[in-house]
């Protein structure tokens, strides 16, 4: 009887460097994705926030989060551009074949991306150019546009999961092509939901962690105050909320995509009362190793009844489902972004309760050591998610219309190693550089902070941010005229 791992190692040589190299990739543009689509709200809120209260610690947050938010955005045009090759030079079998059925998703996010940039240069160029609230509106439609990015991205994704708009001529080629079909597939409102409250969710923790470490650092000003309540309370707001979407998605899953499930939960013979184990290893033999088991809980999760039947994995034949490593890797994904939101629903719940009580932060230096490492355990769930989503889906990469070894490339194994290579190498390098250019940044906004000119030359931006820019003398920084009432401009300066 062959198995699944026999199915693996009969594949083409070029499937697991191509492999490779689009998990590489995604993994890398996926951790730019929450700012991308998240960090414009939180910033316009910001934004609001600083207008409406004639706040200029707020006004100067959402000035500098928007320069951060430009940045990143600058190397997410590098690694989404590379994405979008790699679908078509690593996996031409299935945009050659499926491209116009499901290829309406990445021309949406395309020309979402175009607006996005847009939009950002004008909201950067708006700063101290344009009436407070005039700027404001501009970039009010910038969280639009990273939603509809996010939503050409996630229609592709989840076609993929649950394919349907199209039938089938005698070749096997799609044919009668129904879009709005083909975008609205089963998967695509729970995944699409799912994955918008996680990004906001991991920019909010993201963006507070930075302020916890100062808070941490004994930076306890007013500055420091606002830019780590804004997005945490947003973050906190959306977690128990994330708890459900994400068990609405998982449930939608077991009834859309049962050998999906089966892996996440690696569940091997189709059965009632099934137990759920909380991570352990799937064996070939379909026995599980270490872990902790539940018994009857995964039936209960799945269907709200001990009696509820699931599906295994067996349920189809070996070249059909995971192998077991991809069944456990997809399950240990699964049960380490389940585990983290759990931990970050008490750390919200912490928070809440402190705030509801003495309207005040947490004043335990381990809420704020939790919150600092906040931001990088919900970046993991995101990977995780992804994992999940993927590696359950195999061998399929057109979910039960086309497999992943039909769809790769012909290239010899030997160039796609070495394309890998380069593409690591380069990589390293553009999230250097990021890193380095956001470093300086703080570096020169922590020199502004205590009322230094930058070494590199410029004042230091401890005026608003709306009206000219203080001159800079050799006594120093002379201050700017005092701004007229409710404009935000100097008195005489420009219309």
């Amino acid at each position: 009887m062959m198995t699944a791992t026999d199915v693996l190692a009969n594949a083409p040589a070029q499937l697991l460097p191509a492999r490779e190299l689009m998990a590489f990739t995604l993994a890398s543009h996926i951790m730019l994705v929450p700012f991308g689509v998240a960090l414009p709200f939180i910033t316009l809120l910001m934004h609001y926030r600083g207008l409406r209260k004639a706040d200029p610690a707020a006004l100067l947050l959402a000035r500098r989060w928007s320069a951060v938010m430009a940045v990143q955005f600058a190397v997410g045009i590098i690694t989404g551009t590379v994405l979008s090759f790699e679908f078509g030079l690593l996996w031409p079998g299935m945009m050659g074949r499926w491209g116009d059925v499901f290829g309406l998703g990445f021309g949406v996010e395309a020309w979402a991306f175009f607006l996005e940039a847009i939009l950002i240069a004008i909201y950067l160029y708006g700063w101290r150019r344009l009436k407070p609230w005039t700027h404001f509106w501009l970039g009010v439609p910038l969280p639009l546009t990273a939603l509809l990015g996010a939503f050409g991205i996630i229609a592709a994704n989840s076609w993929m999961n649950t394919p349907q708009g199209f039938a089938l001529d005698s070749t096997g080629n799609p044919v009668n092509v129904d879009v709005r079909s083909a975008v609205f597939t089963p998967m695509f409102g729970p995944e699409y939901w799912h994955f918008v409250v996680a990004m906001f969710l991991t920019a909010g923790y993201v963006v507070a962690g930075v302020y916890a470490v100062g808070w941490l650092r004994g930076r306890r000003d007013r500055y420091h105050r606002l830019g780590f309540c804004v997005p945490f309370t947003v973050a906190a707001i959306l977690t128990p909320v994330q708890f459900m979407v994400g068990d609405a998605t998982a449930r939608a899953v077991f009834h859309k995509q049962p050998v999906k499930f089966a892996a996440m939960e690696i569940v091997w013979n189709t059965d009632t009362h099934v137990p759920e184990y909380m991570f352990g290893r799937l064996q070939e033999d379909g026995s599980i190793k270490g872990g902790l088991k539940i018994p009857q809980l995964d039936s209960i999760l799945a269907g709200f009844s001990p009696s509820t039947q699931v599906t295994g994995l067996t349920s189809v034949a070996a070249s059909d489902r995971p192998t077991t490593t991809q069944a456990t890797i997809a399950h240990w994904a699964f049960d380490i972004m389940v585990t983290i939101a759990g931990l970050l629903i008490l750390l919200a719940l912490w928070y809440g309760w402190c705030w509801l009580r003495r309207r005040d932060l947490p004043r335990s230096r381990w809420f704020f050591r939790c919150a600092a490492v906040a931001g990088a355990a919900s970046l993991l769930t995101v990977e995780c998610g992804w994992i999940t989503t993927e590696v359950g889906r195999q061998p399929w990469i057109v979910y039960q219309n086309m497999r992943v070894s039909d769809a790769v490339t012909p290239t010899h194994a030997t160039s796609l190693w070495t394309m890998f290579g380069i593409v690591v190498v380069v990589y390293v390098l553009v999230f250097g550089a990021f890193l380095g250019v956001v470093l300086a940044m703080r570096r020169r906004w922590r020199l502004a902070d205590v009322g230094f000119a930058h070494p590199l030359g410029g004042a230091p931006e401890t005026d608003t941010p709306y009206g000219p820019r203080p001159e800079l003398t050799t006594a120093g920084p002379k201050p700017a005229p005092p701004a007229e009432p409710g404009t935000g401009r100097a008195p005489g300066g420009p219309e």
